[in-house]
């Protein structure tokens, strides 16, 4: 019988995430749902569509890092506040074992693997509760971890100190809508709006992720 080629790809970044918390849903065929819905809308822009595998861990894969920190935004800002997630995210080369089924292995998804192991663990940690991302690069080329892990260990102190209110208004100014319409929406006042902006650092924020994006 004839060996299976393996098929290594040029490197990309992967994602691994999953929802922090989850045996506490009651309702879990209502939060696979929710999550299905929120990985639907970074599904553009991907190479390999983020999907839940098993449980409530999820996985996909972007041309780029800036892609794949990008999605992670996303997806905190739609789940948000009542479904928490984590990330790892990795880059490197992968290879498809089987194409028909999809499934894959490689430097790429042991990365994204070690990255969220490392979240998971680190968020126990005291004075860093509100990690929630990390990146593993050991290619030795591309994106520098240390510098994006710095990055996105601030922004996740950011995230993580916001009320519901701010997310919402976050994530409605990263969507394009002005801050006269989310007044209006919050049923407060277009200056209120863009001073609780400028207090809880969402024009940082909305900054950080343009930034981000770019890598």
């Amino acid at each position: 019988m004839a060996r299976m080629k393996r098929r290594p790809s040029a490197p990309r970044a992967t994602l691994i995430g999953d929802v922090v918390g989850s045996r506490t849903f009651a309702d879990r065929r209502a939060l696979h749902r929710r999550v299905t819905a929120a990985l639907a809308s970074v599904a553009e822009n991907a190479v390999d569509a983020p999907a839940l595998t098993v449980g409530d861990e999820f996985q996909g894969a972007y041309q780029t890092v800036g892609l794949a920190i990008d999605a992670t935004l996303t997806l905190r800002l739609t789940l948000a506040p009542h479904v928490d997630v984590r990330f790892g995210l990795g880059w490197g080369a992968v290879t498809a074992l089987d194409e028909e089924s999809g499934i894959q292995d490689g430097p790429g998804w042991w990365a994204a693997r070690a990255a969220i192991e490392w979240t998971a663990a680190t968020q126990q940690q005291p004075g860093m509760t509100q990690v929630r991302t990390a990146f593993r690069n050991d290619t030795g080329a591309g994106a520098d971890p240390r510098a994006i892990n710095a990055a996105l260990m601030c922004r996740d102190h950011l995230l993580g100190s916001l009320d519901e209110r701010s997310l919402r208004i976050l994530a409605g100014m990263r969507a394009g809508r002005t801050k006269k319409e989310l007044a209006m929406e919050e049923g407060i006042s277009a200056s209120a709006v863009s001073q609780r902006a400028g207090r809880s650092g969402l024009d940082l924020l909305l900054a950080v992720a343009a930034e981000l994006r770019e890598l």
